[in-house]
Protein backbone atom coordinates (compact mmCIF):
# COMPACT_ATOMS: atom_id res chain seq x y z
CA UNK A 1 0.00 0.00 0.00
CA UNK A 2 1.98 2.98 -1.22
CA UNK A 3 -0.57 5.51 -2.48
CA UNK A 4 -3.22 7.74 -0.94
CA UNK A 5 -6.08 9.66 -2.53
CA UNK A 6 -7.78 12.44 -0.52
CA UNK A 7 -11.13 13.85 -1.72
CA UNK A 8 -12.05 17.45 -0.96
CA UNK A 9 -15.61 17.97 -2.29
CA UNK A 10 -15.90 21.76 -1.97
CA UNK A 11 -16.17 24.08 -4.97
CA UNK A 12 -16.67 27.83 -5.16
CA UNK A 13 -18.71 27.21 -8.34
CA UNK A 14 -20.07 24.02 -9.92
CA UNK A 15 -19.00 23.21 -13.48
CA UNK A 16 -21.82 22.34 -15.84
CA UNK A 17 -20.28 18.98 -16.88
CA UNK A 18 -19.06 17.67 -13.50
CA UNK A 19 -20.58 14.55 -11.94
CA UNK A 20 -17.97 14.03 -9.21
CA UNK A 21 -18.90 14.17 -5.52
CA UNK A 22 -19.00 17.91 -4.80
CA UNK A 23 -20.88 20.65 -2.94
CA UNK A 24 -20.68 24.43 -2.81
CA UNK A 25 -18.02 25.73 -0.45
CA UNK A 26 -19.48 26.38 3.01
CA UNK A 27 -17.13 27.48 5.76
CA UNK A 28 -19.38 25.93 8.42
CA UNK A 29 -19.18 22.50 6.80
CA UNK A 30 -15.45 22.56 5.88
CA UNK A 31 -14.28 22.32 9.50
CA UNK A 32 -16.65 19.44 10.27
CA UNK A 33 -15.61 17.68 7.06
CA UNK A 34 -11.90 17.93 7.87
CA UNK A 35 -12.55 16.52 11.36
CA UNK A 36 -14.42 13.58 9.85
CA UNK A 37 -11.66 13.06 7.29
CA UNK A 38 -9.11 12.93 10.11
CA UNK A 39 -11.14 10.28 11.94
CA UNK A 40 -11.49 8.16 8.80
CA UNK A 41 -7.74 8.25 8.13
CA UNK A 42 -6.90 7.42 11.75
CA UNK A 43 -9.32 4.47 11.67
CA UNK A 44 -7.89 2.95 8.47
CA UNK A 45 -4.27 3.90 7.76
CA UNK A 46 -1.75 1.25 8.91
CA UNK A 47 1.35 3.50 8.85
CA UNK A 48 2.87 2.16 5.65
CA UNK A 49 5.53 4.18 3.82
CA UNK A 50 3.69 6.28 1.24
CA UNK A 51 5.10 7.01 -2.24
CA UNK A 52 2.32 9.11 -3.81
CA UNK A 53 -0.44 11.35 -2.44
CA UNK A 54 -3.14 12.93 -4.58
CA UNK A 55 -5.51 15.58 -3.19
CA UNK A 56 -8.45 15.82 -5.59
CA UNK A 57 -12.01 17.02 -5.67
CA UNK A 58 -14.18 18.93 -5.96
CA UNK A 59 -11.70 21.76 -5.75
CA UNK A 60 -9.13 21.47 -2.94
CA UNK A 61 -7.86 24.97 -3.73
CA UNK A 62 -11.28 26.42 -2.86
CA UNK A 63 -10.30 26.07 0.81
CA UNK A 64 -8.84 29.19 2.41
CA UNK A 65 -5.29 29.27 3.73
CA UNK A 66 -6.21 28.34 7.31
CA UNK A 67 -8.34 25.42 6.10
CA UNK A 68 -5.52 24.23 3.86
CA UNK A 69 -3.13 24.45 6.84
CA UNK A 70 -5.55 22.24 8.78
CA UNK A 71 -5.76 19.76 5.89
CA UNK A 72 -1.98 19.45 5.66
CA UNK A 73 -1.79 19.06 9.45
CA UNK A 74 -4.15 16.07 9.17
CA UNK A 75 -2.04 14.57 6.36
CA UNK A 76 1.05 14.65 8.60
CA UNK A 77 -0.08 11.24 9.89
CA UNK A 78 1.20 9.66 6.66
CA UNK A 79 4.76 8.37 6.59
CA UNK A 80 6.06 10.59 3.80
CA UNK A 81 9.78 9.89 4.10
CA UNK A 82 9.82 8.32 0.63
CA UNK A 83 7.11 10.36 -1.11
CA UNK A 84 7.97 10.79 -4.78
CA UNK A 85 4.86 12.62 -5.96
CA UNK A 86 2.51 14.84 -3.95
CA UNK A 87 -0.25 16.32 -6.12
CA UNK A 88 -3.04 18.79 -5.49
CA UNK A 89 -5.83 19.72 -7.93
CA UNK A 90 -6.48 23.44 -8.29
CA UNK A 91 -8.67 25.91 -10.13
CA UNK A 92 -6.90 28.83 -11.74
CA UNK A 93 -9.14 31.45 -10.10
CA UNK A 94 -8.35 30.16 -6.57
CA UNK A 95 -4.59 30.58 -6.79
CA UNK A 96 -2.56 33.18 -4.90
CA UNK A 97 1.16 33.41 -4.20
CA UNK A 98 0.36 32.69 -0.55
CA UNK A 99 -1.35 29.39 -1.43
CA UNK A 100 1.46 28.38 -3.77
CA UNK A 101 4.08 29.01 -1.08
CA UNK A 102 1.98 27.01 1.39
CA UNK A 103 1.81 24.11 -1.08
CA UNK A 104 5.56 24.26 -1.66
CA UNK A 105 6.33 24.37 2.07
CA UNK A 106 4.07 21.39 2.76
CA UNK A 107 5.82 19.22 0.19
CA UNK A 108 3.49 19.51 -2.81
CA UNK A 109 5.62 18.87 -5.91
CA UNK A 110 2.91 18.53 -8.56
CA UNK A 111 -0.18 20.63 -9.35
CA UNK A 112 -3.01 19.71 -11.70
CA UNK A 113 -4.93 22.69 -13.06
CA UNK A 114 -8.43 22.43 -14.51
CA UNK A 115 -7.86 24.75 -17.46
CA UNK A 116 -10.12 22.96 -20.01
CA UNK A 117 -9.97 25.73 -22.64
CA UNK A 118 -8.99 29.31 -23.46
CA UNK A 119 -12.01 29.86 -25.68
CA UNK A 120 -14.44 32.24 -23.93
CA UNK A 121 -17.50 30.56 -25.42
CA UNK A 122 -16.34 27.10 -24.31
CA UNK A 123 -15.44 28.35 -20.83
CA UNK A 124 -18.91 29.84 -20.47
CA UNK A 125 -20.52 26.57 -21.60
CA UNK A 126 -18.43 24.60 -19.10
CA UNK A 127 -19.07 27.03 -16.26
CA UNK A 128 -15.43 28.07 -15.86
CA UNK A 129 -14.51 31.57 -14.69
CA UNK A 130 -10.87 32.06 -15.64
CA UNK A 131 -9.40 33.91 -18.63
CA UNK A 132 -6.42 33.14 -20.81
CA UNK A 133 -4.40 35.87 -19.06
CA UNK A 134 -5.21 34.39 -15.63
CA UNK A 135 -4.00 30.96 -16.75
CA UNK A 136 -0.74 32.34 -18.12
CA UNK A 137 -0.11 34.32 -14.91
CA UNK A 138 -0.87 31.37 -12.61
CA UNK A 139 1.31 28.92 -14.54
CA UNK A 140 4.15 31.46 -14.41
CA UNK A 141 3.60 32.01 -10.66
CA UNK A 142 3.60 28.25 -10.08
CA UNK A 143 6.92 27.76 -11.84
CA UNK A 144 8.44 30.70 -9.94
CA UNK A 145 7.25 29.12 -6.67
CA UNK A 146 9.40 26.12 -7.56
CA UNK A 147 6.64 23.71 -8.59
CA UNK A 148 7.42 22.81 -12.19
CA UNK A 149 5.66 19.42 -12.41
CA UNK A 150 2.36 20.76 -13.73
CA UNK A 151 -0.60 19.08 -15.42
CA UNK A 152 -3.30 20.93 -17.30
CA UNK A 153 -6.61 19.44 -18.44
CA UNK A 154 -7.91 20.06 -21.95
CA UNK A 155 -11.54 19.35 -22.87
CA UNK A 156 -12.46 18.94 -26.53
CA UNK A 157 -15.58 17.77 -28.34
CA UNK A 158 -17.86 20.61 -27.24
CA UNK A 159 -20.77 20.99 -29.66
CA UNK A 160 -20.58 24.16 -31.77
CA UNK A 161 -16.79 24.40 -31.64
CA UNK A 162 -14.92 24.22 -34.95
CA UNK A 163 -11.70 22.37 -35.66
CA UNK A 164 -9.96 25.73 -36.21
CA UNK A 165 -11.04 26.93 -32.76
CA UNK A 166 -9.72 23.71 -31.26
CA UNK A 167 -6.36 24.18 -33.03
CA UNK A 168 -6.04 27.63 -31.46
CA UNK A 169 -6.75 26.15 -28.03
CA UNK A 170 -4.07 23.48 -28.51
CA UNK A 171 -1.52 26.10 -29.63
CA UNK A 172 -2.27 28.16 -26.52
CA UNK A 173 -1.92 25.10 -24.30
CA UNK A 174 1.46 24.24 -25.81
CA UNK A 175 2.75 27.77 -25.18
CA UNK A 176 2.34 27.17 -21.44
CA UNK A 177 5.23 24.66 -21.67
CA UNK A 178 4.07 22.24 -18.98
CA UNK A 179 5.26 18.61 -18.76
CA UNK A 180 1.84 16.89 -18.60
CA UNK A 181 -1.47 17.31 -20.41
CA UNK A 182 -4.67 15.35 -19.77
CA UNK A 183 -7.12 15.19 -22.65
CA UNK A 184 -10.84 14.58 -22.27
CA UNK A 185 -13.69 14.47 -24.76
CA UNK A 186 -16.75 16.14 -23.25
CA UNK A 187 -19.15 13.49 -21.96
CA UNK A 188 -22.56 14.74 -20.87
CA UNK A 189 -23.31 12.77 -17.73
CA UNK A 190 -26.74 12.41 -16.07
CA UNK A 191 -27.48 14.86 -13.24
CA UNK A 192 -25.14 17.54 -14.64
CA UNK A 193 -26.36 20.97 -15.75
CA UNK A 194 -25.49 20.22 -19.39
CA UNK A 195 -27.62 17.07 -19.21
CA UNK A 196 -30.53 18.86 -17.54
CA UNK A 197 -30.31 21.62 -20.20
CA UNK A 198 -30.29 18.98 -23.00
CA UNK A 199 -26.97 20.29 -24.33
CA UNK A 200 -26.27 18.52 -27.65
CA UNK A 201 -23.40 16.11 -28.19
CA UNK A 202 -20.84 16.80 -30.92
CA UNK A 203 -20.86 15.02 -34.29
CA UNK A 204 -18.86 11.82 -33.84
CA UNK A 205 -16.77 12.26 -36.99
CA UNK A 206 -15.76 15.79 -35.97
CA UNK A 207 -14.95 14.53 -32.47
CA UNK A 208 -12.64 11.89 -33.98
CA UNK A 209 -10.95 14.53 -36.19
CA UNK A 210 -10.35 16.68 -33.11
CA UNK A 211 -8.90 13.74 -31.19
CA UNK A 212 -6.55 12.84 -34.03
CA UNK A 213 -5.39 16.43 -34.42
CA UNK A 214 -4.60 16.84 -30.70
CA UNK A 215 -2.94 13.43 -30.50
CA UNK A 216 -0.65 14.10 -33.47
CA UNK A 217 0.15 17.67 -32.42
CA UNK A 218 1.11 16.74 -28.86
CA UNK A 219 3.35 13.91 -30.07
CA UNK A 220 5.01 16.27 -32.59
CA UNK A 221 5.79 18.60 -29.67
CA UNK A 222 7.55 15.96 -27.57
CA UNK A 223 4.72 14.56 -25.49
CA UNK A 224 4.51 10.80 -25.07
CA UNK A 225 1.01 9.35 -25.29
CA UNK A 226 1.33 6.92 -22.38
CA UNK A 227 -2.32 6.41 -21.40
CA UNK A 228 -5.61 6.80 -23.28
CA UNK A 229 -6.19 10.34 -21.95
CA UNK A 230 -2.70 11.37 -20.83
CA UNK A 231 0.43 12.83 -22.43
CA UNK A 232 3.74 13.55 -20.74
CA UNK A 233 7.20 14.85 -21.48
CA UNK A 234 10.03 12.45 -20.60
CA UNK A 235 9.84 11.14 -17.00
CA UNK A 236 6.75 13.25 -16.23
CA UNK A 237 4.07 10.54 -16.22
CA UNK A 238 1.68 10.68 -13.26
CA UNK A 239 3.14 8.21 -10.75
CA UNK A 240 -0.04 8.25 -8.68
CA UNK A 241 -2.37 7.49 -11.58
CA UNK A 242 -0.04 4.72 -12.76
CA UNK A 243 -0.89 2.97 -9.48
CA UNK A 244 -4.53 2.77 -10.64
CA UNK A 245 -3.71 1.70 -14.17
CA UNK A 246 -1.26 -0.96 -12.97
CA UNK A 247 -4.03 -2.35 -10.74
CA UNK A 248 -2.11 -1.77 -7.52
CA UNK A 249 -3.70 -1.15 -4.14
CA UNK A 250 -4.29 2.29 -2.65
CA UNK A 251 -6.09 4.17 0.10
CA UNK A 252 -8.95 6.54 -0.70
CA UNK A 253 -10.26 8.93 1.96
CA UNK A 254 -13.13 11.42 1.86
CA UNK A 255 -16.69 11.53 0.58
CA UNK A 256 -17.10 9.65 -2.71
CA UNK A 257 -13.54 8.25 -2.58
CA UNK A 258 -12.66 4.66 -3.50
CA UNK A 259 -10.05 2.34 -2.00
CA UNK A 260 -8.46 -0.94 -3.04
CA UNK A 261 -7.13 -2.71 0.06
CA UNK A 262 -6.24 -6.42 0.48
CA UNK A 263 -8.13 -7.35 -2.69
CA UNK A 264 -11.27 -5.52 -1.51
CA UNK A 265 -12.68 -2.49 -3.32
CA UNK A 266 -14.45 0.06 -1.12
CA UNK A 267 -16.66 2.92 -2.28
CA UNK A 268 -17.32 5.71 0.19
CA UNK A 269 -20.72 7.34 0.51
CA UNK A 270 -21.38 10.38 -1.70
CA UNK A 271 -23.59 11.85 1.04
CA UNK A 272 -21.93 14.64 3.03
CA UNK A 273 -24.52 14.14 5.79
CA UNK A 274 -23.66 10.46 6.21
CA UNK A 275 -19.93 11.13 5.91
CA UNK A 276 -20.01 13.73 8.69
CA UNK A 277 -21.77 11.17 10.91
CA UNK A 278 -18.90 8.72 10.34
CA UNK A 279 -20.83 6.44 7.97
CA UNK A 280 -17.94 6.36 5.50
CA UNK A 281 -18.29 3.18 3.46
CA UNK A 282 -21.19 2.64 1.05
CA UNK A 283 -20.04 -0.52 -0.78
CA UNK A 284 -17.53 -3.25 -0.06
CA UNK A 285 -16.68 -5.70 -2.83
CA UNK A 286 -14.40 -8.67 -2.12
CA UNK A 287 -12.98 -9.45 -5.55
CA UNK A 288 -12.85 -12.92 -7.05
CA UNK A 289 -9.70 -13.95 -8.88
CA UNK A 290 -11.60 -13.54 -12.15
CA UNK A 291 -12.60 -9.96 -11.29
CA UNK A 292 -9.03 -9.08 -10.34
CA UNK A 293 -7.79 -10.47 -13.65
CA UNK A 294 -10.47 -8.51 -15.54
CA UNK A 295 -9.34 -5.32 -13.80
CA UNK A 296 -5.74 -6.13 -14.64
CA UNK A 297 -6.61 -6.16 -18.35
CA UNK A 298 -9.16 -3.33 -18.43
CA UNK A 299 -6.88 -0.94 -16.51
CA UNK A 300 -3.60 -2.11 -18.02
CA UNK A 301 -4.82 -1.81 -21.60
CA UNK A 302 -5.48 1.90 -20.99
CA UNK A 303 -1.69 2.23 -21.04
CA UNK A 304 -0.08 2.41 -24.46
CA UNK A 305 2.59 0.00 -23.16
CA UNK A 306 -0.17 -2.55 -22.52
CA UNK A 307 -0.17 -5.64 -20.28
CA UNK A 308 2.98 -7.74 -19.95
CA UNK A 309 2.25 -11.42 -20.57
CA UNK A 310 4.89 -12.70 -18.11
CA UNK A 311 3.85 -10.28 -15.36
CA UNK A 312 0.26 -11.47 -15.71
CA UNK A 313 1.40 -15.09 -15.26
CA UNK A 314 3.58 -14.22 -12.25
CA UNK A 315 0.68 -12.40 -10.62
CA UNK A 316 -2.08 -14.96 -11.26
CA UNK A 317 -0.25 -18.22 -12.05
CA UNK A 318 -2.21 -18.65 -15.26
CA UNK A 319 -1.61 -17.66 -18.87
CA UNK A 320 -3.69 -14.67 -19.97
CA UNK A 321 -4.79 -16.54 -23.11
CA UNK A 322 -6.27 -19.30 -20.95
CA UNK A 323 -8.51 -16.73 -19.24
CA UNK A 324 -9.62 -14.40 -22.02
CA UNK A 325 -10.42 -14.77 -25.71
CA UNK A 326 -7.24 -12.93 -26.68
CA UNK A 327 -6.71 -14.79 -29.95
CA UNK A 328 -10.01 -13.55 -31.34
CA UNK A 329 -9.14 -9.94 -30.47
CA UNK A 330 -5.69 -10.37 -32.04
CA UNK A 331 -7.12 -11.87 -35.23
CA UNK A 332 -9.57 -8.94 -35.55
CA UNK A 333 -6.73 -6.44 -35.09
CA UNK A 334 -8.30 -5.01 -31.94
CA UNK A 335 -5.30 -6.09 -29.88
CA UNK A 336 -1.62 -6.34 -30.80
CA UNK A 337 1.09 -8.50 -29.25
CA UNK A 338 4.40 -6.63 -29.21
CA UNK A 339 7.52 -6.90 -27.00
CA UNK A 340 5.76 -9.58 -24.93
CA UNK A 341 2.86 -7.21 -24.20
CA UNK A 342 -0.78 -7.13 -25.26
CA UNK A 343 -1.77 -3.60 -26.23
CA UNK A 344 -4.30 -1.49 -28.09
CA UNK A 345 -2.64 0.24 -31.04
CA UNK A 346 -2.73 4.01 -31.29
CA UNK A 347 -5.33 4.07 -34.06
CA UNK A 348 -7.75 1.97 -31.95
CA UNK A 349 -7.49 3.89 -28.66
CA UNK A 350 -10.39 6.16 -29.63
CA UNK A 351 -12.70 3.09 -29.59
CA UNK A 352 -10.96 1.43 -26.63
CA UNK A 353 -14.14 1.11 -24.55
CA UNK A 354 -15.65 -1.24 -27.10
CA UNK A 355 -12.49 -3.39 -26.84
CA UNK A 356 -12.16 -3.32 -23.05
CA UNK A 357 -15.74 -4.48 -22.56
CA UNK A 358 -14.72 -7.79 -24.15
CA UNK A 359 -12.82 -8.63 -20.94
CA UNK A 360 -15.92 -8.50 -18.75
CA UNK A 361 -17.44 -11.92 -18.10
Amino acid sequence: MKSVYIHIPFCSSICTYCDFSKIYYDEKIVGKYLNSLEREINNTYKHELIKTIYIGGGTPSSLNTLELERLFEILEIFDKREVEEYTIECNIDDITEEKLMLFKNKGINRISYGVQSFNKRILKTLGRKHTKEMVENVIDMTKKAGITNINIDLIYGVDGVTLEELKQDVDDFLKLDVPHISLYSLIIEPHTKLYIDSFPTIDEDLNFLMYNYINNKLKECGYKHYEISNYAKENSESKHNLVYWNNKEYYGFGVGASSYIDNVRYDNTRSITLYLKGNYILNKNILTKRETMENEMILGLRLTSGVDKDNFYKKFNIDVEDVFNIKDLLSKGLLTFKDNCYLIEEDKLFISNSILIEFLE
